[in-house]
């Protein structure tokens, strides 16, 4: 059994800044790509960062230049700071990996329970 687990989010007011974290563990036999999507009420679910397991990475034009995607590999860790955070960053954030589970041969997209980031104006 895979999990991932978040950490991180809270209330913070305009300008200030959160980091998220999320911790895959069980069987996964290999990591490609991590990665944070956020969903705001009434919205869809949409891609803030991601990151290959080559160091690639990937931003939505809302955050770049404000969020930073780091990855440890060997911990399959990502995390994602967050600065000048806006009331728009409010959203359930969501920690996706798609990895290989020991035992499988195909690569399949895993995703966190969430963490609520409110930020007040």
């Amino acid at each position: 059994q895979v999990q991932l687990v978040e950490s991180g989010g809270g209330l913070v007011q305009a300008g200030g800044s959160l980091r998220l974290s999320c911790v895959a563990s069980g069987s996964i036999f290999s990591i490609n790509s991590m990665g944070w999507y956020r969903q705001a009420p009434g919205k869809r679910r949409e891609l803030v960062a991601g990151m290959t397991s080559r160091g690639t990475t990937n931003y939505a034009d809302s955050v770049k230049g404000r969020f930073t995607i780091f990855r440890d590999n060997a911990k399959n860790t990502v995390l994602l700071q967050m600065n000048s955070l806006k009331p728009e960053d409010t959203a359930v954030y969501y920690c996706n990996a798609d990895l290989r589970v020991s035992g499988n041969y195909a690569y399949t997209a895993y995703w966190g329970q969430g963490t609520q980031v409110t930020v007040s104006s």
